[in-house]
């Protein structure tokens, strides 16, 4: 088995080969022993001079001796093509690696997952929506996956992790790798409750071309993707736009018509989405591909872990009255005047008719109780 690692391994490394090449020479030569067997001229008769060099050309032994060492330490596992391990589903993808690199259990890849993406720079509703979803849908018998990025991704994961959920996380980097740094306690346990997954060579850094690439894996492993809050140009939009192609369903929770983290959504709902506003949405669509016995309900979003179980979906905006301290009239009409959407202190203002020093002292009081959230560019939002 190790020298057969040792040929895949070689295969993957080859610097200037890429996957389609690669699952080329397979389907031409067979097992990546035998395509190091094979004269020049017939590998240069398949895909070229140039490419039969880099092929043929040495290994990088240091590289396939870290890469051997690290598989075989507890937890660590390289998956080929050819494993049983190796996730069918993305089989169904157009372009699907030869080699993964894995951190966890390999037998989580094939459990029925969703996916849950959105914004690095999300709000803390979104956040509190991401949290909340995949806390439930981890609970209704879903893996949960995303990309271990701050905002969404992370929300995601750690909603899964706290309703005792497995959780996939699809990097950009090698899976010996965590970027962004600030997650690396999240990455300990989403390795110990679930998956770290890439198919990036050890060591790769967080370079930018990669994060699109790996969107397709997430994409790809999933029944469906959830797009939380995703601005136009977001990364997220890739995702999902892969997910329709490979035949995936695309789920989106709406937002205000101001914010510009709702815009993507927004357009994803228009190109034929479902709109989202409880997880029962989700579960209505993806109901065939969950297991016939469910896991018991635990808890909807993580702000209601105190509370007593329930079984009712979260909602778009899963915070409870009951979370927080109560308010007295002056905060209740101020909290009206803020309505759903982010507002400015000017705006509220103006709606409210009270003066700046007036606004501010409601306001603190407000925040630090839960009740609302101060965004960028000095608005604030009602939780």
């Amino acid at each position: 088995m190790t020298g057969e690692l040792e040929g895949w391994l070689r295969l993957g490394l080859t610097k200037g080969v890429g996957s389609a090449t690669q699952r080329t020479l397979l389907a031409t030569f067979g097992l990546p022993e035998q395509i190091f067997n094979v004269d020049r001229s017939a590998i240069a008769a398949v895909v070229g001079t140039a490419l039969a060099d880099q092929v043929l050309a040495q290994p990088d032994r240091a590289m396939l001796a870290k890469t051997m060492a690290w598989a075989e330490t507890a937890g660590n596992h390289v998956l080929t093509l050819a494993d049983a391990d190796y996730p069918q589903s993305l089989l169904q993808i157009p372009d699907p690696p030869v080699l993964l690199y894995a951190t966890g259990e390999p037998a989580l890849l094939r459990r029925p997952a969703l996916a849950i993406v959105g914004a690095r720079s999300a709000t803390p509703q979104g956040i509190a929506n991401a949290e909340a979803f995949a806390r439930y849908l981890g609970d209704a018998g879903l893996t949960i996956i995303s990309g271990l990025a701050l905002g969404i991704d992370t929300a995601a994961h750690r909603g899964a992790l706290a309703g005792g959920a497995p959780t996939i996380a699809v990097v950009g980097t090698g899976a010996d790798r965590v970027y962004p740094a600030r997650n690396r306690e999240l990455a300990h346990a989403i390795a110990a409750q679930g998956v770290i997954l890439s198919e990036f060579p050890l060591g790769t850094p967080p370079l930018p071309h990669n994060f699109p690439k790996r969107n397709r894996l997430i994409a790809g492993l999933s029944k469906g993707v959830l797009i939380v809050e995703a601005a136009v140009g977001s990364g997220s939009l890739i995702t999902a736009r892969l997910a329709a192609e490979c035949g995936r369903e695309v789920f989106a929770i709406p937002g205000s018509i101001h914010s510009p983290l709702a815009r993507g959504c927004h357009r994803l709902i228009r190109e034929g989405a479902k709109l989202v506003e409880t997880a029962q949405d989700v579960i209505e669509e993806l109901a065939g591909a969950l297991p016939p016995q469910p896991r018991t309900v635990t808890a909807e979003p993580a702000s209601s872990r105190a509370r007593p179980p329930n079984r009712t979906p979260p909602a778009a905006a899963p915070r409870a009255a009951s979370d927080t301290a109560p308010v007295d009239d002056d905060a209740l009409k101020l909290l009206e005047s803020i309505g759903h959407d982010p507002v400015d202190i000017d705006t509220l203002a103006t709606r409210s008719g009270l003066t700046l020093d007036a606004l501010y002292a409601i306001l603190l009081p407000l925040e630090l109780d839960g009740h609302v959230a101060r965004l960028p560019g000095g608005r604030f939002q009602r939780l």
